[in-house]
């Protein structure tokens, strides 16, 4: 049994559409590419025919890529889930010991994360550290800079 892929609605139409492209633009345009250097003669000493196929390589494998992700989703709905425990999806506020600094991270799947906006990786040490935890608890991660300390403030399901 192949393992799920939990992932937000976000997350899936982000993969569904980055498929799409691939299927409906670029493979068209690669094919077209090598036609194109084909009809240059010599494919042996080819550079545009040689980099059309290995970008072709690069759309194909990326395709398969996708279409596996997408087939083992598991969609969640972070507004259909409630409780006092982080789960997959929930939007955590957390206070950093140190610095008193105030921040907010949604937890979600490995190939929507983006810290920058505040999207957090099911995976990332830090998720793994909160997932289970309520309000008022201390975790400590310790990342690439060493040890941090949080403090759980607000838990919703947004």
């Amino acid at each position: 049994m192949e393992k799920k892929i939990p992932m937000t609605q976000q997350g899936y139409h982000k993969l569904d559409e980055e498929l799409r492209h691939l299927k409906n633009i670029e493979r068209p345009a690669v094919i077209k590419a090598i036609a194109d250097a084909r009809e240059h003669g010599d494919l042996s000493e080819n550079a545009e025919y040689h980099a059309a196929r290995e970008r072709q390589g690069f759309i194909e494998g990326r395709i398969s890529e996708l279409e596996d992700k997408i087939s083992r989703s598991d969609v969640i709905d972070p507004t259909k889930i409630s409780g006092d425990q982080i789960k997959f999806g929930a939007t955590v506020t957390l206070v950093d010991d140190d610095t008193s600094e105030i921040v907010a991270y949604q937890i979600v799947g490995s190939d929507e994360s983006d810290i920058k906006q505040g999207l957090l990786s099911i995976t990332s040490p830090l998720s793994r550290a909160l997932i289970g935890k309520s309000i008022d608890n201390a975790i400590e991660v310790i990342t690439p800079s060493g040890s941090k300390a949080y403090n759980i403030k607000k838990i919703e399901y947004i």
